[in-house]
C-alpha cells in the first residue's frame, strides 16, 4: 500500500521540521491544537518523533481536543492508567470526562515524561466521543515512534559512516550494514499501516499501526544501541533522549499485548 501526502501536508511536515530544528518547541505558536484530521495529526507527530519533543503533546494537540476541551493531559484508565505531567488535567471513566487533580508523583523510564496517578473531579462533559479520542491516541503515538525510529536509523548511519575501526568506517561492514537494513525494511513495512490507519482510524487498523511502529522502533533502538557501543548509553549523548522515549511510548496507549489482541479480535 502506498500513501502520498498532499502538498499542503509536505508543507506541514517541512514548517514543523525547521521549527523543531532551530530548538524551538513552543508548538502552540503554530495553530497545531487546531488540526484534526488524523493523518494530518500522523505528519505532526511523526516530526514530533523525529525530534524526540518532550510533554503531554499526544494529550494536548490529539486527543483532549477530540473532546472538546484541552490542552492539558489526560488519563483513559485501563489501558492509559495515568497521565503525564500537565499543568492540568482530566480523567476518561466510559463516556464521562472529569476534571482531575494529581494525587501521587510517580517514576518514569522517561525523566522528561514524569506520570502522575489523578483522582476525578467534576463532570466535564458526558457521551464524548472517548473511542475514537483513544484511537487518536494511539495513532499519534504510533506516529511518534514511527519519527523516532527514523531519527535513531539516521542517527545510527551517520556514526556507522564516521566511525572507524580496523582502518575503515564501520558501516563498511556487512555485519552492521545488515542490521541498518533490517531497521529500514521494518520502520517502511510500518510506514503504510500509520497512514493508512489514520485514513480508516479503525480500531483494528490503529492497533496493528501500534504494534508495527512498537517493534520497528524498539528494533531501531536496539541496533543504535549496539552499533553506538558504549557512548550510547551516556547521557550525554543525544541518542539517550530517543532511547528513553522509545521505551516509554512502546507501552503507552496500550501494550504491544493489548492491541495485538485486539487486532485478533477484529479478525
Amino acid at each position: 500500500m502506498m500513501f502520498t501526502l498532499s502538498s499542503e501536508q509536505t508543507d506541514l511536515a517541512g514548517v514543523l521540521h525547521g521549527f523543531l530544528a532551530a530548538g524551538r518547541t513552543d508548538l502552540g505558536s503554530l495553530g497545531l491544537d487546531e488540526v484534526t484530521d488524523p493523518v494530518d495529526l500522523v505528519v505532526v507527530f511523526e516530526e514530533v518523533g523525529h525530534h524526540a519533543v518532550p510533554g503531554p503533546l499526544i494529550e494536548s494537540l490529539a486527543v483532549l481536543p477530540s473532546l472538546g476541551s484541552g490542552p492539558g493531559s489526560v488519563a483513559f484508565p485501563p489501558h492509559v492508567p495515568h497521565a503525564v505531567e500537565a499543568d492540568r488535567y482530566f480523567l476518561v471513566e466510559g463516556d464521562t470526562l472529569h476534571e482531575a487533580s494529581p494525587t501521587a508523583e510517580l517514576q518514569s523510564v522517561d525523566p522528561s515524561r514524569r506520570l502522575v496517578e489523578l483522582s476525578a473531579g467534576p463532570v466535564v462533559a458526558t457521551e464524548v466521543p472517548a473511542a475514537r479520542a483513544f484511537d487518536l491516541g494511539v495513532l499519534t503515538c504510533a506516529a511518534q515512534l514511527l519519527g523516532l525510529g527514523r531519527a535513531m536509523l539516521e542517527m545510527t548511519t551517520a556514526h556507522a559512516k564516521a566511525r572507524v575501526q580496523f582502518g575503515k568506517p564501520v558501516g563498511q561492514f556487512q555485519a552492521v550494514k545488515h542490521h541498518l537494513a533490517n531497521v529500514l525494511v521494518s520502520l517502511e513495512l510500518a510506514r503504510p499501516l500509520v497512514f493508512g490507519a489514520a485514513v480508516t482510524m479503525t480500531p483494528r487498523d490503529v492497533s496493528a499501526a501500534k504494534v508495527a511502529t512498537s517493534d520497528a522502533a524498539w528494533q531501531a533502538a536496539r541496533v543504535a544501541l549496539q552499533v553506538h557501543g558504549a557512548i550510547g548509553y551516556t547521557s550525554e549523548h543525544d541518542l539517550g533522549r530517543f532511547l528513553l522515549q522509545t521505551r516509554a511510548l512502546r507501552t503507552a496507549w496500550g501494550s504491544p499485548s493489548m492491541h495485538r489482541a485486539r487486532v485478533l479480535e477484529a479478525l
